[in-house]
């Protein structure tokens, strides 16, 4: 396990006072039971200023949140596969402009839904091929079994694509899903999806190594992420986080995924969208070698131009995801931000009313995990808990943004 050692506070150009404000809102979220157990972290110039646990990993167990404790990171996956696609690109094995097709054959004649049932859909041929890019930005036409949305989204389901309880490998979960109609024009519309999941598959391609294999060789152990896997080792069980799903009315966490029969034991397959488990110290590490422009530890992972592009708002036009995008949380939620290659991008903090810089990225998971990274500020921050939906308490992403700004005085 990596060791985070905590560093005052002012020495980074904290207000020490005002940066407590931030442990005691996570703390509160246990204390009002609302969630079991959480682990906030504040770093700043490559330094921790502020790390803070409360509550339980494991309620039913007794088992406390330590430093070490694992935790489903849900969707915080994809920026970790956004990276492994970008130096597949940087080494010549792919471009942005590709067509998916070249590298996944199953996807070349797409069809688009545009009327219809589940059952009895409506389709027409897709005007354009899905390309690399439109998988990064989310906005290839694919969508999630798991949203109300669109009718799309109840195919996936009737399809038995869950991409919580699907067994069966990669190629064959990818396979499944080219069948499948697009909810929308290629380029035409951001919607949260599998995309993500897609481009693993396309890492294997190009790589020739299996997904899992390829992660751990380029970026797991480069960066220094010995916690971070697709599954929990026997022998680490007693570390893992159970996870736990909001009541409707109350709020309260109730039991929804314990550690010793959760499907993170043995997954069927390694999500490039979600199925990553890891911990505070190596997530932490994973942010730092963000805002270090690719370096980690002296070595470099990435090139800090292709950060760069990253980094950026890749919407046409510069629009943000309130007006290209498919509700996602409340409206509203991301006025004035963008999407980059991997990452939700701030691209006007005064149209948002958000107390954030342009050009901070973030993302968060399913489990109600969020993260930050500010290039401006130099500041990365997470968040940790394991509650179901992260739409249960979504404000908190700002909420914090805020907490941990108010407190910077130098």
């Amino acid at each position: 396990m990596t060791q985070i050692t905590v560093t005052p506070p002012a020495e980074v150009g904290f207000d020490p006072d005002r940066l407590d404000r931030v442990a005691a809102f996570a703390r509160r979220f246990v204390d009002d039971d609302l969630m079991v157990g959480t682990d906030v972290l504040v770093a700043r110039r490559g330094k921790v200023a502020l790390r803070s646990t409360a509550g339980f990993a494991d309620r039913e167990a007794g088992t406390p949140v330590a430093e070490d404790t694992l935790w489903r990171f849900y969707s915080m996956t994809k920026p970790i596969t956004s990276v492994a696609v970008m130096q597949l690109a940087e080494a010549g094995g792919l471009r942005l402009r590709d067509p998916l097709s070249r590298f996944l054959p199953s996807f070349v004649d797409m069809e688009v839904f545009v009327g219809g049932t589940a059952e009895n859909p409506e389709t027409v041929p897709a005007e354009r091929p899905i390309t690399i890019a439109h998988l990064l930005t989310h906005t290839a036409g694919l969508t999630y079994s798991f949203l109300q949305q669109h009718t799309v989204d109840e195919i996936y389901r009737n399809s038995g694509l869950d991409v919580l309880n699907f067994s069966g490998g990669l190629e064959t979960v990818i396979e499944s899903l080219a069948g499948l109609p697009l909810r929308h024009q290629p380029g035409s519309r951001w919607s949260y999806s599998m995309a993500t999941d897609v481009l693993g598959r396309v890492v294997e391609v190009v790589s020739g190594m299996s997904f899992a294999d390829y992660l751990q060789a380029n970026i797991l152990d480069p960066v220094g992420m010995p916690d971070t896997s697709f599954g929990v080792a026997d022998e680490d069980i007693g570390r893992f986080a159970a996870c736990y799903m909001s009541t409707p009315g109350t709020l309260a966490p109730d039991l929804m995924d314990a550690p010793s029969t959760s499907a993170f034991r043995s997954p069927g397959w390694s999500s490039g969208g979600g199925g990553l488990v890891s911990s505070m110290a190596d997530y932490h590490r994973f942010c730092q070698m963000l805002l270090a422009g690719g370096m980690s530890d002296g070595g470099r992972i990435i090139g800090p131009r292709t950060l760069d592009l990253m980094m950026r708002n890749h919407l046409p036009g510069g629009v943000d995801l309130t007006a290209y995008g498919d509700p996602l949380y409340h409206e509203g939620f991301f006025d004035g931000v963008g999407f980059g290659l991997g990452f939700a991008v701030v691209d006007d903090a005064a149209t948002g009313r958000v107390h954030a810089t342009e050009g901070e990225c973030s993302w968060g998971g399913l489990a109600s995990t969020a993260f930050w990274v500010d290039p401006v500020e130099e500041i990365s921050a997470v968040f940790l808990t394991q509650l179901v939906p992260s739409g249960t308490h979504v404000s908190l992403r700002w909420d914090l943004r805020t907490l941990v700004n108010q407190a910077i005085v130098d």
